[in-house]
């Protein structure tokens, strides 16, 4: 091993503790309930939005334990590289990844924001921000989708901590 890859460790050696997290939250965000049964849209956008509404649930989760706060900053990079990755593929060059990665980001802390604010109100204020943040089909109910991540809220509050981060959440 180099000096420099101890020194700053190796893009590969990054996030490893949370990435069996990461890999669980993109799958739950996948999970066919969201789209066929609570009204997700199944477009780029309607992905993009499951993947942040579960993740932010997660990442509030982990704010609660100051022994995680270290964790959730790598799991966020991790969402960071994943789109990173995604906005390259999809063909966006070099000169506007950064713009995009900053709208992305914005959107992950003002979902998060409005979660953070909503859940301990319950049902009612959350099916507001779920309304105005997730894009849902035509004349879904914005009420299946926050039950959903009602549920989902409520398997990660009894996640053990280290069940949560090897991404051993039950569903």
């Amino acid at each position: 091993m180099s000096f420099f890859s101890r020194l700053f460790g190796s893009r590969a050696e990054k996030g490893v503790d949370v990435r069996p997290l990461w890999h669980r939250t993109v799958g739950i965000a996948r999970e066919p309930q969201w789209y066929a049964q609570c009204g997700v849209a199944d477009t780029v956008p309607g992905r993009f939005d499951a993947i942040t509404l579960v993740l932010a649930l997660v990442l509030l989760r982990l704010e609660r334990d100051e022994a995680l706060i270290a964790p959730s900053v790598r799991l966020t990079e991790l969402f960071v590289d994943d789109m990173d990755g995604q906005l390259r593929e999809s063909g966006v060059g070099d000169l506007v990844v950064g713009k995009r990665m900053g709208k992305l980001m914005g959107v992950l802390g003002g979902r998060l924001g409005a979660l953070r604010a909503a859940l301990p109100q319950g049902e009612t204020a959350l099916v507001d921000v779920i309304a105005r943040n997730v894009s849902l089909v035509e004349g879904a109910d914005p009420l299946l989708a926050t039950r959903a991540a009602l549920a989902l809220a409520a398997t990660l509050d009894t996640t053990a901590d280290a069940d949560l981060l090897a991404g051993r959440i039950a569903r």
